[in-house]
């Protein structure tokens, strides 16, 4: 089996793709962020997805930035540093959730509850240890890396510019969350899973040495 930059490249459009869908279909029907249903099946079953889903999500997100580096510059090494760090994070705070947290319900209930009601954005009654630092950098590098990351990628002129402005908005809006009910929390992933279908298969389609519109009129 050879390994091409381009078949890398379509890998990466397809992770994006993918992880899209899976943020999008974990939404659907999703229980109540209580600690009642970190105890059952549907919570490991969600939650291994959300972890599948941030992995692929950080594959598609690196494979978008090596495409593109040297139109994105500096601002969008920045911005896929800060999107890449959220989606590490993101990571293991799914690994934690899936498969810690379950075992800890039955020891104590009320620290698996606190977490579960800051991990919903909500204010947790007792004292989480680091696990508050670990949910606010990921938060911190979720919004702002993607509205950083969305707007280079606009600005790139490769990628779909539709899906680049999407996924800025779609993530920085998540802010929002803050001021709205907890109904609006899954509702407002949506934009963001789409923008990730979109790149992903934009990123499919424009893969590593196929001219584009930007570099083929480009005169230098």
């Amino acid at each position: 089996m050879t390994i091409t930059t381009t078949g890398l490249t379509r890998a990466a459009g397809l992770s994006a793709a993918a992880a899209g869908l899976i943020f999008i279909a974990v939404q659907i029907n999703h229980p109540p962020m209580d600690v009642s249903s970190v105890e059952t099946t549907e919570w490991v079953v969600r939650n291994s997805a959300k972890v599948l889903m941030a992995a692929l999500a950080l594959v598609g997100v690196t494979g978008m930035y090596l495409r593109q580096v040297r139109q994105v510059g500096l601002f969008g090494l920045i911005g896929y540093l800060l999107f890449g760090a959220g989606y590490l994070l993101m990571f293991s705070s799914e690994v934690i959730s899936a498969y810690v947290l379950p075992g800890l319900v039955g020891l104590a209930p009320d620290y698996v509850n606190d977490i579960v009601v800051a991990a919903a954005g909500g204010t947790p009654v007792g004292d989480i240890g680091s696990m508050s630092t670990v949910l606010a950098v990921t938060g911190i590098g979720y919004m702002l890396g993607g509205l950083v990351f969305g707007i280079a990628l606009f600005r790139a002129r490769i990628l779909a510019r539709s899906a680049s402005a999407l996924l800025a908005v779609g993530t920085i809006a998540t802010a929002s969350l803050a001021l709205l009910p907890e109904s609006f929390n899954r509702p407002m992933a949506v934009p963001v899973g789409i923008a990730l279908i979109g790149l992903g298969a934009s990123l499919w389609r424009h893969h590593q040495g196929a001219p584009t519109p930007a570099e083929s009129t480009d005169p230098a």
